[in-house]
């Protein structure tokens, strides 16, 4: 497995995991769980995969990533 498809992989696991709190409430917890969780190197891995197109990503995961500040990372 390729490095973005598991990070892809592990973006849609958390917005499935929120989804029974509604939409909104799934993105902004998808978001904020990847802000505190997820170190530099994937978070700058995620978006580059979503600037690449995003391939794999569910609705939720993708607008979650879209709300997150870009890193900067060699």
């Amino acid at each position: 497995m390729k490095p973005a498809e598991k990070l892809v992989m592990m973006a849609n696991q958390i917005a499935r995991n929120l989804a029974v709190q509604g939409e909104e409430k799934a993105v902004a917890g998808t978001a904020t769980h990847i802000r505190m969780f997820w170190d530099p190197r994937m978070r700058a891995g995620i978006h580059a995969h979503l600037a690449a197109g995003g391939e794999g990503l569910d609705p939720t995961a993708r607008r979650a990533i879209e709300q997150l500040p870009p890193v900067s990372y060699p």
